[in-house]
C-alpha cells in the first residue's frame, strides 16, 4: 500500500499544487443558515455554472428518449493520445470536477465528464435506476465519439459506476480508478427491503439546509473551506424549486442503488489495470483503509494509494497530491502489471 504523506508534494505534485488552492490555515465555518440570496436550482441545472461547454447525447430507455449531458474537453498543449472519462458522486455532478478535468487536460488527456441520468444537466426520468444504465449510456457515447478504449475514473458512487463499466466493457477500458468509492460491502444480508415510497417521503420531507450541510461537512476531516459551499448551494437549491417533488423522487431512487445493485461481486472479474485511491479518513465508510485494501486484493491487477488524514474528496482537499497520483497512474502502460508494492 502506498501511503502518501498528507499535504506533502514532490515532482509532478509540486507542479500541480502550484496552481491548486492551498489548504486553509485558519478555521472557517459555513453559514448557519442558507444565505438569503441563494436561488432555486433549476431541474436542468441551467443556472448552475459548468467549467466547459455541455453537449448532449440522446439515449433511449424504456421506450422514451432522454438527454445525457457531458463535457468533452480537449487536451491542453501536446496531446498524449489518451482519453479519461469521469463519473461523479451521488452529491455532485460533472461540472463539480473542474480541477480534475484541468489536471488531466494539462497532462495531455482528452477528458469526458458525464452527468448520469437523474443528475446535473441530464434528464430526470422517474424510473427504477441501476448501474447498468450509466455504463451502457457511456459506452453509447464512446461509440458516438469514435473512442475504442478509455480510462475510467469514478468518485464515490461514481466508483460503483466505474466498477460496473470495467466489468461490463473490459475491452473498452484501459485503466479504472476508484476514488473513495462507496458500496464497498453488500448490505442486503440481514436487511429487509423497504417500500420506495417511504424512502421518497424521507428525502422529500427530511432534506434541509442543515442536513445537506452536515452531509458535506463529513467529507472534510481537516475542517471547512469556503470553496466547498457551492456544492451545498446546488444541492439545497433543489428544495427551493417547484420541481423538488420530482427531484426528491429521483434522488430516493438513486439512493436505492446502494442496496439493490451492489458491485462487490464484480471486482474479482476485473482484469483491467486498476487504482484504488482515496483519503484514509473517509467518514462515509467504516474503516476505509481496510475496505479499500479488500477491493484492491479482489481486483486482479490493482494499485492501492491512501492519503492519511484526508477525507472522502481528496480531489478537493489535497488537489495537488491527488492529481499527481492520478496522472501518474493514467500515464502508465495499461498492459503492464500494476505496482504491487502495497501488498
Amino acid at each position: 500500500m502506498r501511503i502518501c504523506p498528507p499535504r506533502l508534494a514532490t515532482g509532478l505534485a509540486l507542479a500541480l499544487a502550484a496552481t491548486s488552492p492551498a489548504p486553509a490555515l485558519a478555521q472557517q465555518e459555513p453559514p448557519s443558515e442558507p444565505p438569503a440570496d441563494w436561488e432555486a436550482t433549476a431541474i436542468d441545472y441551467s443556472n448552475v455554472p459548468y467549467p466547459y461547454p455541455v453537449e448532449y447525447l440522446t439515449v433511449r430507455l424504456m421506450g422514451q428518449d432522454h438527454r445525457m449531458a457531458y463535457m468533452d474537453v480537449a487536451p491542453q498543449g501536446e496531446p498524449n493520445g489518451r482519453t479519461a472519462v469521469i463519473f461523479h458522486g451521488m452529491n455532485f455532478f460533472a461540472g463539480a470536477y473542474g480541477p480534475t478535468i484541468d489536471a488531466l487536460r494539462e497532462a495531455g488527456f482528452r477528458v469526458i465528464a458525464v452527468d448520469r441520468l437523474g443528475f446535473g444537466r441530464s434528464s430526470k426520468p422517474l424510473i427504477h435506476y441501476n448501474l447498468h444504465m450509466p455504463a451502457r449510456h457511456t459506452r453509447a457515447l464512446l461509440d458516438e465519439l469514435g473512442l475504442d478504449r478509455v480510462a475510467i475514473v469514478g468518485h464515490s458512487m461514481g466508483g460503483m459506476v466505474a466498477t460496473r463499466f470495467a466489468s461490463t466493457y473490459p475491452d473498452a477500458t484501459s485503466h479504472v480508478v476508484m476514488v473513495n468509492q462507496i458500496g464497498l460491502s453488500d448490505t442486503r444480508p440481514g436487511r429487509a427491503w423497504g417500500d420506495p415510497e417511504d424512502a421518497y417521503q424521507r428525502v422529500l420531507n427530511g432534506t434541509t439546509y442543515q442536513s445537506v450541510l452536515a452531509g458535506h461537512r463529513r467529507y472534510y476531516p481537516n475542517g471547512w473551506r469556503d470553496e466547498y459551499l457551492p456544492w451545498v448551494k446546488v444541492q439545497y437549491g433543489w428544495t427551493l424549486s417547484g420541481h423538488w417533488p420530482r427531484m426528491a423522487r429521483v434522488r430516493s431512487a438513486q439512493q436505492r442503488i446502494l442496496f439493490e445493485d451492489p458491485v462487490v461481486h464484480e471486482w474479482q472479474y476485473i482484469e483491467t489495470k486498476a487504482l484504488v485511491i482515496g483519503g484514509s479518513d473517509d467518514r462515509l465508510v467504516r474503516d476505509y483503509p481496510a475496505a479499500a485494501r479488500n477491493v484492491a486484493e479482489r481486483l486482479q491487477n490493482a494499485e492501492l494509494v491512501l492519503f492519511p488524514g484526508v477525507g472522502h474528496s481528496p480531489h478537493f482537499e489535497i488537489p495537488g497530491e491527488f492529481h499527481a497520483e492520478l496522472v501518474r497512474f493514467l500515464l502508465s502502460d495499461p498492459d503492464a502489471p500494476a505496482d504491487q508494492s502495497w501488498r
